[in-house]
């Protein structure tokens, strides 16, 4: 092998990959716990909402506990000052964009990459919470989009049913996603393209199209967007960041077409026991038991799939209330500490077997965060939770004691499997 050929094989095993249906990284498999860290970007900013000091703790802390994936929102999207929104913004219109929030992103990798820890960077969103699809049909022309706090929820999701269907809300997104997959970090120089503190570019955070009708038109801009990214970088994994069956109208068929488009590389899953109705506010500890059955099903179904399509899956949001249905941090954690050990344990022992179930992304890390108000507001500290939850309701913070001890146990018992 010349000097050459081996150097762009050193580079290639730089990246998490794909081969024959499972990650790899370096010269041995991935399976991983990992968390969301949505508001990463605007940490690593200089700006409202910045603070690089507590970024470097955070990353550190996550590090120390063998967390290294981390599911973040590139930008949000819109008008500032919009309640149960995220501030502040990356997108404020189509094409014109908060510099410092971009730095904020650049600031981000850098550091997760002398961490050796790696991004998966979702590039729209369905929900209202950071402008997403009502952005982009509000500047194609559809007019003033609802938004669930105000007008409900099936209002909200008639209207998001029509970007399926809005070719131009489509472009408007499209030349964002080529502004960004474009750059160069400013502090490190490194093409994003280039990058391999990036695992993956995602299309969406739990991208849906909102009624059956819309389903095919939904598959078609997935499988658009899918191409574009993968004409603008051949170095990274691309996902969909869908919730599986749920997001797609619970029609099964029509997740494992979207996972089977060859330009994504892995399938994803999302899982909310709580907001699906399987465990109820006043009995969330006496609902656990038949949570984590559902949960087991819900996995099985599109572990089937994922296993007809030689892909890996990856449960990269899941959930589950403090007890009492309690926000504040010295609440205990006594469902949520049972349904993520049984979560865990069902992605070591798809390791153990060399199954497809890869990895997972609990919801999500808080941290250092210090809530002050249930309902967020400008100036509070960002938890995982984004503005429009309750400020503690399914954020992970690093007073947790007993949730972050069964964190770093599936870390150990990960960490043994693939040695």
């Amino acid at each position: 092998m010349t000097v050459a050929c081996q150097r762009q094989q050193e580079v290639k095993n730089d990246f998490v990959r794909v081969e024959d249906g499972h990650f790899m990284r370096g010269d041995k498999p991935y399976y991983y716990v990992g968390t969301n860290f949505w508001y990463g970007a605007i940490l690593g900013s200089e700006g409202q909402g910045g603070d690089r000091e507590r970024l470097g703790r955070e990353l550190d802390e996550m590090k120390r506990m063998g967390i290294d994936n981390l599911r973040i929102l590139v930008g949000s999207d819109g008008e500032r000052g919009v309640k149960t929104k995220v501030e502040p913004t990356l997108q404020i219109a189509p094409g014109v964009y908060n510099d410092t929030i971009l730095a904020g992103l650049d600031y981000l990798l850098m550091e997760m990459g002398k961490r050796e820890m790696v991004a998966v960077l979702y590039l729209n969103n369905s929900w209202e919470w950071s402008g997403g699809y009502g952005f982009y049909l509000e500047h194609a022309g559809a007019g003033k989009q609802p938004r669930p706090d105000d007008a409900g929820y099936p209002a909200f999701m008639e209207a998001m049913s029509k970007y399926a269907t809005n070719e131009k809300a489509h472009q408007l997104f499209y030349d964002y996603v080529r502004f960004i997959i474009s750059r160069t970090n400013r502090y490190t120089g490194v093409k994003y393209t280039d990058d391999p503190a990036i695992m993956s570019w995602q299309i969406g955070n739990e991208p849906r199209a909102f009624s059956k009708e819309a389903l095919p038109a939904f598959e078609k801009w997935l499988a658009e967007a899918s191409a574009l990214i993968r004409s603008l970088d051949k170095n990274h994994l691309i996902s969909v960041g869908s919730e599986g069956s749920w997001g797609c109208e619970n029609d099964l068929s029509s997740w494992a077409r979207i996972c089977g488009d060859k330009n994504i590389d892995y399938c994803n899953v999302h899982l909310w026991p709580y907001n699906w109705g399987w465990a109820k506010p006043d009995s969330l500890i006496e609902h656990l038991p038949r949570a984590c059955e559902n949960t087991k099903q819900y996995i099985d179904q599109h572990l089937a799939v994922c296993d007809s399509l030689n892909k890996p899956l990856v449960m990269e949001e899941f959930g589950y209330p403090r007890d009492g249905f309690k926000f504040t941090t010295s609440t205990p954690t006594t469902g949520r500490d049972g349904y993520y050990k049984y979560v865990f344990s069902l992605v070591a022992d798809n390791a153990e077997s060399g199954g497809k179930f890869a990895g997972c992304n609990f919801w999500g890390w808080g941290g250092f965060a210090v809530p002050k108000h249930e309902q967020w507001q400008v100036g509070d500290d960002y938890t995982n939770d984004p503005a429009q939850e309750a400020q503690g309701l399914n954020s992970v913070f690093a007073t947790d004691t007993t949730t972050l001890e069964v964190i770093r146990g599936q870390v150990d018992r990960m960490s043994h499997i693939v040695k």
